[in-house]
């Protein structure tokens, strides 16, 4: 497994502790990390950075994941999708050089490892969607 796909499931991890366990994200970083201290820096570095963007931005976040999954309101997606999701979007938002399909790939592989089958459709649509609004907002700038 890729450095940055290990990054991915690990901010996937922190993001469903935070959500489950009702944690902040201080709360998360310290006694998740505490459990972690032999990673890599690097794929420790870039958890971190994809774990702040989708707690710094989880509003904005899950209003786009909400407008693009139609009918489905977060607190109703089982809590893996729904972090598989954020994570995702958070990259789209805070690492805008990571080519949107890596990022949707990259969500895909995770959701069938920790997901169910039916998930990897709902999530592959849900990104997509998402990615091709970014980038229509990104044109009419």
């Amino acid at each position: 497994m890729g450095t940055r796909r290990k990054s991915r499931e690990l901010a996937l991890q922190m993001l469903f502790q935070s959500d489950m366990g009702k944690q902040t994200s201080e709360q998360v970083e310290r006694t998740f990390w505490a459990e972690r201290k032999d990673l890599d820096e690097g794929v420790r570095s870039f958890a971190q950075d994809l774990f702040r963007v989708a707690t710094e931005r989880v509003e904005e976040i899950d209003k786009l994941i909400e407008r693009h999954a139609e009918h489905w309101r977060m607190e109703r997606m089982a809590a893996v999708d729904r972090n598989i999701l954020r994570a995702g979007v958070a990259e789209f938002l805070g690492f805008p050089k990571t080519p949107r399909p890596v990022i949707i790939n990259e969500a895909l592989e995770i959701a069938r490892r920790f997901s169910s089958p039916e998930s990897v459709q709902f999530i592959n649509g849900v990104l997509d969607s998402v990615a091709r609004d970014l980038e229509g907002a990104a044109r009419a700038k």
